[in-house]
């Protein structure tokens, strides 16, 4: 079996590595809120965030998300301690993403992937590390009252982008994968893979000029962009940003449903007098559920349009589907549609058993009439 060489002599001139890590921390933000308050406590310049290079009728934000600088941050990685500037991105939908970003010049190949590496085991997912914590927590800090509902939620997303803007020679992108090896870099392994495994990391190429190159995988990425456009990351912060809303959602179901089944059993043990106003309440619960639910995954769903920019939106696209989007998203509506009809069949005995009464309650007025008269007529 025969692996590519690398070659020595192809240095990364310019470039970086960066970790992204996404929290879901409130059921929405008021992002012009959040703007006022960071520029009354904080200061410095933030942006409403927007695609460098894509014509805004091509692919644009739907509620453009607000960019913060968090400063720069020491991080411990390997012997040395680096230098890595920090920033988060607000999504409406109550995700923030924080990015570090650490230079990377003047590194031979082999050395670019160590770091790439080491980035991710100083500060990566399996990593306890309070650095994403202290940063989370300056934001809350200065934005909690522009965010509606706040929570302490677990999960989180995790993505690695290595970017390479200039080489020490010109290079094709098409010629990248014979130049170097880029399965070190996106696998983090240091041993051999199989070909087949091979083949199937880096099947996810994309190119648009000559000299770039960007490889998708499932939580790291490799761009060469020698133009300082920053689309691709950008987007790839977007599908993560996405599949963390959904997660949040499916799990929020997944422990709304047994309850869910437990109300509607008590309801269901009510007496007859009780039973239509428990119906009734239960059901307005889980219509507000509903709604909310609806309201916040189609707001993640709708964050990006895609129309003309046929590039960007392949990758945005295959992201979507490397990262599993439409499966989690298809996994909400399946939950939602059990929810929807628990409320329907909720509403309908409810409006039944207030049926049945009402037939009782006539029932009863013309026995008691009927019952006068006699009275009446025997006096």
């Amino acid at each position: 079996m025969t692996y590519k060489t690398i070659m020595p002599e192809l240095n990364v001139q310019s470039g970086a590595v960066i970790a992204l890590r996404l929290f879901d921390i409130a059921y929405s933000i008021d992002l012009l809120k959040a703007e006022s308050l960071w520029m009354k406590k904080v200061g410095g310049s933030i942006s409403r965030s927007r695609l460098s290079s894509a014509p805004p009728k091509a692919l644009k934000f739907d509620v453009p998300p607000v960019l913060l600088p968090l400063g720069s941050v020491s991080l411990p990685v390997g012997s040395s301690t680096l230098s890595a500037s920090a920033t988060a991105r607000l999504y409406d939908f109550g995700v923030i993403a924080i990015a570090l970003r650490v230079p990377a010049n003047a590194l031979n190949w082999t050395d670019y992937t160590y770091l790439c590496n080491a980035v991710d085991l100083a500060i990566g997912p399996n990593v306890d590390t309070q650095v994403w914590n202290l940063l989370v927590e300056k934001i809350r800090t200065v934005l909690t009252p522009a965010m509606t509902r706040p929570n302490e939620s677990p999960l989180q997303e995790d993505h690695l982008i290595a970017v390479v803007q200039k080489w020490n020679e010109p290079v094709k992108g098409v010629e990248l994968t014979d130049l170097v090896d880029l399965i070190p870099l996106l696998t983090g392994d240091s041993r051999p893979l199989s070909e087949k495994n091979r083949k199937d990391l880096l099947k996810q190429q994309f190119s648009y000029f000559e000299d770039d190159l960007v490889v998708v995988t499932w939580d790291r990425a490799f761009i060469y962009e020698p133009y300082s456009d920053s689309d691709v990351a950008d987007i790839l912060e977007v599908a993560n940003a996405q599949l963390l809303e959904f997660r949040y959602y499916d799990q929020l179901l997944d422990e709304e449903l047994p309850r869910m089944y437990e109300l509607v059993k008590e309801a269901r043990r009510a007496t007859n007098l009780l039973a239509p106003r428990r119906f009734a309440d239960l059901a307005r619960k889980l219509y507000t559920l509903v709604a909310e639910v609806t309201e916040l995954t189609e707001k993640a769903d709708n964050v990006l349009h895609v129309t003309e920019d046929v590039y960007l939106a392949r990758i945005y696209m295959a992201a979507l589907e490397i990262f599993r989007v439409p499966t989690v998203s298809a996994a909400v509506d399946r939950k939602l549609s059990i929810v929807r009809d628990t409320y329907a069949a909720l509403y309908a005995e409810a409006s039944g058993s207030r049926g049945e009464l009402l037939e009782v309650a006539i029932v009863l007025l013309i026995v008691i009439e009927i019952a006068i008269a006699l009275l009446r007529h025997a006096v």
